[in-house]
């Protein structure tokens, strides 16, 4: 049974293309180029912040930020960068009487302003919070701890095999993979996503699958319930 379903931040609620926008005009990148070399990135396996230093050298993220800041253009987001299907699905979930948070890698700024959209979740969790990002195993256990503490009966929803699907795994919860942004189109380890219970295109999907996976029992294949 699914008490608990815990959702990543960005990609995943959040549809980070004006902030991936912003980064390009702050660099003085063509936006289209800017993608281009962002998306080689994630094909490559490389740390997503190697784009900047592809046109930067010296990038360093924290200083950046600082200077962004400092120059009136600090890194947000709004309700309007939320993903249509997001509140939606959050409330839907809450509806059918499960636990619902978020947590995600995130920085300092982001908790707070998550806290200010006044989503339908129980919990708010992020890497700058926590002390830790992911795919740390020490991050996957704050989301066990944040989740009730039985890893088995949460389900963990997010965009990338690699720093959600497969560390969630590992760490006894469920997995859900969302194809949608940079990575959930690039990546797709079969090895990963063939061992999700669920594998959707929006978030739309999820509430009737986690509905009828709980009226089963818990005890469907996998297989008769991913899309």
């Amino acid at each position: 049974m699914i008490d608990t379903v815990i959702f990543d931040v960005g990609g995943t609620i959040l549809d980070e293309s004006h902030e991936f926008a912003a980064w390009a005009d702050w660099l003085g990148v063509p936006r289209h180029t800017f993608s281009a070399v962002f998306g080689a990135v994630i094909a490559r396996g490389l740390d997503y912040q190697e784009t900047f230093r592809v046109f930067r050298p010296d990038f360093d993220l924290a200083a950046e930020l600082e200077r962004r800041v400092a120059a009136g253009q600090p890194e947000s987001f709004a309700e309007e960068d939320l993903y249509p299907d997001a509140r939606g699905c959050l409330e839907s979930l809450k509806d059918q009487g499960l636990f619902v948070g978020l947590a995600g890698n995130q920085p300092a700024h982001a908790e707070a302003t998550l806290h200010a959209l006044d989503l339908p979740v129980d919990v708010i969790g992020t890497s700058h919070g926590w002390g830790v990002a992911k795919p740390a195993p020490a991050f996957f256990e704050r989301v066990v701890e944040a989740g009730g503490g039985v890893a088995s009966s949460i389900l963990y929803v997010g965009d990338r095999p690699d720093n959600d699907v497969r560390p969630a795994l590992e760490a006894g919860m469920k997995t859900c993979l969302i194809r949608r942004g940079p990575w959930g189109h690039i990546l797709d380890p079969s090895t990963v996503a063939e061992r999700c219970l669920f594998r959707i295109d929006s978030l739309d999907e999820l509430p009737s699958l986690v509905a009828k996976h709980n009226a089963a029992g818990g005890q469907l294949p996998s297989s008769a319930e991913q899309t």
